[in-house]
């Protein structure tokens, strides 16, 4: 018998809303040309080992240069993809933004001349955040967003809230780039800042999870929020995921199955990737603003 937690049933109602499947939509929506107001995005769908720092990021450079090599312009990467998400040692592990984990990640940006986009732990004083980053082609860190709606539940010590209500979108040569990192967007206000804040693409880091037999039919709910988050926002949205699973609290033994999605500004969800397996997959992206 499947364990589903009342988050999860809730977020399981939502999964009819879901449109696409594997294969042919994101296929179609790549485009080499990336003419007409398009870009073109990569979702990297990336295996993430709690407390393997040096190994996680080894994972996040190799889908860097894959990205580069199909001409990504802009890189996505998941929820906390260098240490775990809810994983307590990440209050030991992590460290500041700037710091020794961001440098790594701004000479990745530098070295394949590539936007970046990347969901780590940040610890700042005593504090830590379940935090994202976006970075420049040159390396600069354009917009650090914090995660707000944090889950306190699912890990002691909890991760600090990041600014309730507030809109965290940057300038870039692609367009302006909003960003929120999962349960964030079940905060109806975030969406709403966002879309005041008129984002030509938001980026959304997801840390998906599940029972195991949930999958691969629990990546509905996924996709659904990704839909509607595009539908609130007006803008398309990009949604990786994880691949791995939580080992430790509450939720531990539940799995990221990855299926990672991006929605154009409509919420039709333009394709998605494995399920359970690690990819890289480029999508060219329409900025209707």
């Amino acid at each position: 018998m499947v364990r589903t937690s009342p988050l999860l049933l809730l977020l399981g109602c939502l999964g009819s809303a879901c449109a696409g499947g594997p294969g042919g939509a994101a296929d179609e929506a790549a485009d080499p040309a990336g003419g007409g107001g398009a870009i073109r995005v990569a979702i990297c769908q990336t295996l993430c080992i709690d407390d393997d720092r040096e190994g996680n990021l080894r994972r996040i450079a190799y889908a860097v240069e894959e990205a580069a090599d199909q001409g990504a312009q802009l890189a996505c990467f998941p929820e906390t993809a260098v240490l775990g998400w809810v994983n307590p040692a990440a209050h030991e592990l992590a460290d500041p933004v700037p710091g020794p984990t961001s440098d790594r990640l701004a000479a990745l940006a530098r070295e394949h001349r590539i936007l970046l986009v990347v969901g780590l732990a940040e610890k700042d004083g005593d504090r830590l955040y379940d935090s994202a980053l976006l970075i420049g082609a040159d390396g600069a860190i354009l917009a650090k967003h914090r995660k707000v709606n944090v889950l306190e539940e699912l890990m002691d010590p909890p991760y600090t809230c990041g600014a309730a209500g507030a809109a965290t979108v940057a300038d870039t040569p692609l367009g302006r780039i909003g960003l929120l990192i999962c349960a964030d967007v079940f905060q109806e206000e975030l969406p709403a800042a966002l879309a005041a804040a008129a984002p030509d693409l938001v980026v959304v880091p997801f840390g998906w999870a599940a029972d195991r037999g949930a999958w691969p039919g629990h990546a509905d709910s996924l996709h659904a929020w990704i839909s509607r988050t595009a539908r609130l926002t007006g803008a398309p949205v990009i949604g990786p995921n994880l691949v791995g699973a939580i080992s430790n609290g509450p939720w531990t033994g539940m799995t990221y199955g990855g299926r990672s999605a991006a929605a154009d500004a409509a919420g039709t969800i333009l394709g998605e990737l494995r399920d359970r397996d690690a990819e890289v997959r480029v999508f060219s992206i329409k900025l209707d603003r």
